[in-house]
């Protein structure tokens, strides 16, 4: 399992419409099993992502935790 976070200057709405469009049906392939305005659980593949987004300053502080899927998790973070 894998927990990482990263601060972003993106806006927490932002973050979790593109973790939906990078980890959901269009993007990975995982199922979306629960969604909010600061976090999404994705499921599949024998593992799941939880991406949760807290307002810091102007932009985001986002967490991530992963298991089956960390190369994705951090190649996500690295795109936000």
């Amino acid at each position: 399992m894998l927990s990482i976070s990263k601060e972003s200057k993106t806006r927490p709405e932002q973050i979790i419409q593109k973790a939906v469009e990078f980890f959901g049906p269009g993007g990975v392939g995982l199922e979306i099993t629960e969604q909010g305005e600061a976090c999404a659980l994705f499921q599949g593949g024998g593992g799941h992502v939880f991406v949760q987004v807290c307002p810091k300053g102007k932009g985001s502080e986002v967490d991530v935790a992963t298991r089956e899927w960390e190369y994705q998790a951090k190649e996500f973070l690295n795109k936000v």
